[in-house]
């Protein structure tokens, strides 16, 4: 294939790429295609670029231009000489009005801020206009803004893995504990718990930078990388299994020398069944394995061939003691 061939097809693939992720049925597995198709020749990226332009100016100036459509109408109104120039008026703003909302792409549109929470024992799963998705752990609570130039995420509390279809033109950020995380590729986690912040990133890059009104240091961080940020504002990145940090969408946690007071923790979101431990001296045993979330006694019944504790009924649930 000629350079100029190259260059025709990817125009050509760029146009069904925006109009394919400008649709209502997108879903996480056009993401990874359409990240593929960006990578497998330079073209692609700066074809699609150049596909997106024209919507980017609409959305830089569809504001300005509703704001002086709407003032337009309101001065034509007062001067209305008849009802015939009045109904023109008021006819010819609605019919420019109408055309903007169909020129703006169903996925660029600003909508209002929804905020998700999910309770003990529940995940949600989430698809955003612009394709992208989260998965949302048990107790978790979060607020997405999505509009024309930049897609919000402010993460209350909870756990959530997001799978972000980038656009470089429209950043997509995750506001978590003070700290900024923006997406500079595809797949991440966010951890805002009470023992501190966590970002996984399984693919792509993600900068991690203070807040508005927070401290600390910026990160940038790549695939297999871990940043943690303890209460105290203790900061270390290092490297991990995105994967089993990733592990719980799939019903399975995986510890690596982590405390029993902290695996139980995890566990009390899961299950509307709580389990509490019994002796102090246990919560601080540590824990390295693979829990699968499938039943509290089940799991009950593993943790005491792990260590050395017994479950017995209490009033909430299950109580940890030493066998």
């Amino acid at each position: 294939m000629t350079e100029q061939a190259r260059r025709e097809q990817a125009e050509t693939d760029a146009s069904a790429w925006l109009a394919r992720l400008s649709g209502e049925h997108v879903v996480e597995q056009d993401g990874h295609a359409f990240e593929a198709w960006l990578a497998a020749d330079p073209e692609n990226r700066p074809a699609y670029e150049r596909a997106l332009a024209p919507w980017h100016e609409f959305e830089i100036r569809a504001e300005t231009v509703l704001e002086e459509l709407t003032a337009l109408d309101r001065r034509r109104a007062m001067r209305a000489r008849s009802r015939w120039s009045g109904w023109m008026a008021g006819g010819g703003v609605a019919v420019a009005a109408a055309a903007a909302l169909v020129i703006l792409p169903p996925s660029l549109r600003e909508a209002p801020a929804q905020t998700y929470q999910t309770a003990r024992a529940q995940h949600q799963k989430i698809k955003l206009a612009d394709g992208s998705t989260i998965d949302m752990d048990a107790e978790t609570r979060l607020t997405v803004r999505i509009s024309g130039g930049r897609r919000q995420v402010a993460l209350a509390n909870g756990q959530a893995i997001f799978n972000v279809i980038h656009d470089p033109s429209r950043p997509f950020t995750v506001e978590a504990a003070g700290r900024e995380i923006r997406d500079v590729g595809t797949q991440f986690e966010v951890r805002d718990r009470q023992d501190g912040l966590t970002v996984t990133v399984a693919q792509g890059r993600v900068e991690v930078r203070p807040g508005a009104s927070g401290s600390g240091q910026t990160y940038l961080l790549t695939p297999g990388e871990r940043l943690a940020i303890g209460q105290g504002g203790a900061e270390a990145v290092r490297l991990v299994d995105p994967q089993e940090t990733f592990s719980w969408r799939s019903g399975r946690l995986v510890y690596r020398n982590q405390p029993l007071q902290d695996v139980v923790a995890d566990l009390n979101r899961e299950f509307a069944q709580q389990i509490d431990i019994g002796d102090p001296a246990l919560a601080r045993i540590p824990i390295t394995g693979v829990i699968v979330l499938d039943d509290p006694h089940a799991v009950a019944t593993r943790l005491s061939l792990m260590l050395p504790v017994k479950a017995v009924p209490s009033a909430q649930g299950l109580t940890l003691i030493r066998k």
